[in-house]
């Protein structure tokens, strides 16, 4: 089908819940896409950092065909093979003592919300807030949506689940003055990924950390976005050294493939019991084996060290960029996450980007948001800033 058929498909029977681009990508390799006409696209956004190792990566392929050849479903009544593989590596690999599996970062989220209110009904303490920050994005379930600190996210969804306290993002001073002794945990995105490419200050992770420790709380990661890689390091945590008591993952973490994990502490993860939470297809075998794969890709594979030399590059690229526009405001970021603030909407230049065959991202109206995969090119990213600098040069941004 071509372009315009499949389009017309979508707009007849799929809901309409995005704002979608008129065209439809059909084939993927490496850090390139094609459409339904043929259309060639240098991707930087990685399924929004999800394809953190490039579009359709060999040994995450091959993990699919093996295992679809074996195995494709079987219920969690049973033990699972690769599921086991994975939370072991994911373990031996981070804070963590236990991981529990599901399908999404919303579902990650959800269940470290159900996992706190457990681990204090337990301990026979009556604890249910959770403090959040302004400009998070923790996901669209209802829970997740409760957590989440954007106005914009919630209309229309009301009454939310309460018990959520949202805080200015790296004010750590406003953040002590929201814990008290009905604060159950403190959840925050080492770097905010939606709510516009916020990079904390150092040493605001520690302060966060002390401040649920001084009040008995739990600390909770939502690594969804900037984990499995994507800041130089396996974990964004890792820059400071602070570890959490629960983190979320997805994205990332079973290259393309949908999954979700919540990992924990031994002490906090107790709480979970047989009938405690669940989840069908958690952690289910071909996940799991792409996850598998798609892990061992990071590690083992030097994409880590690219992703830092290429994220350091990127970025001197993009400060060039804003040395010769006046309307770029700030560009910050982390490894290959990475934003571009401006003092112009964003919308028509993304969108001029892809009438020149490169797929970029704009979040909260003004922001650029690149997001590579982690094994990009030093070419690759001369040609985004390329594409990017005659798309900015046109007279009209002026």
């Amino acid at each position: 089908m071509s372009n315009s058929e499949i389009i017309e498909l979508t707009s007849r029977y799929v809901m309409n819940t995005y704002s979608r681009f008129p065209i439809a990508i059909i084939r993927g390799e490496g850090r390139r896409v094609w459409d339904a006409d043929g259309r060639e696209y240098l991707d930087f956004t990685s399924g929004l950092a999800v394809c953190n190792l490039g579009h359709c990566h060999p040994a995450v392929v091959k993990a699919l065909k093996d295992q679809a050849e074996r195995l494709i479903h079987i219920s969690n009544l049973y033990h699972i093979e690769p599921q086991a593989e994975l939370a072991r590596l994911l373990v031996e690999h981070s804070f963590a003592d236990r991981v529990f599996f599901c399908n999404s970062g919303a579902e990650a989220n959800e269940a470290a919300i159900k996992l706190v209110r457990k681990y204090f009904s337990l301990k026979g303490e009556e604890r249910s807030r959770i403090i959040t920050m302004e400009k998070s994005f923790h996901g669209r379930t209802f829970g997740a949506l409760a957590a989440t600190g954007q106005k914009k996210f919630q209309a229309g969804f009301e009454p939310l689940l309460e018990k959520f306290t949202y805080v200015p993002f790296n004010d750590i001073e406003a953040l002590r003055n929201a814990v008290n002794e009905k604060t159950a945990a403190i959840m925050v995105e080492p770097i905010q990924g939606e709510g516009g490419v916020n990079v904390p200050s150092k040493g605001y992770l520690r302060g966060l950390k002390e401040a649920a420790e001084k009040a008995g709380a739990l600390v909770i990661y939502d690594e969804i976005q900037v984990g499995l890689g994507r800041t130089g390091k396996l974990f964004a945590y890792e820059h400071e050294g602070v570890a959490p008591d629960i983190m979320t993952l997805a994205k990332g973490l079973a290259g393309g493939v949908a999954i979700g994990a919540m990992l924990a502490t031994d002490a906090v993860a107790s709480a979970f019991t047989p009938g405690s939470h669940a989840s069908t297809f958690g952690g289910n075998p071909l996940a799991t084996s792409a996850g598998m794969a798609a892990l061992n890709a990071i590690l083992k594979e030097g994409v880590l060290d690219n992703c830092r030399k290429s994220g350091e590059y990127l970025a001197g690229r993009l400060e060039a960029l804003k040395k010769t526009f006046s309307f770029i405001k700030e560009v910050r970021g982390k490894g290959l996450i990475i934003g571009m603030e401006l003092e112009v909407p964003g919308a028509d230049i993304v969108k001029d980007c892809l009438s020149k065959g490169l797929l970029i991202n704009c979040v909260g109206d003004k922001t650029l948001r690149f997001l590579p995969a982690l094994t990009v090119t030093k070419e690759e990213i001369d040609e985004m800033t390329g594409i990017l600098s005659e798309v900015l040069a046109n007279p009209a941004r002026k």
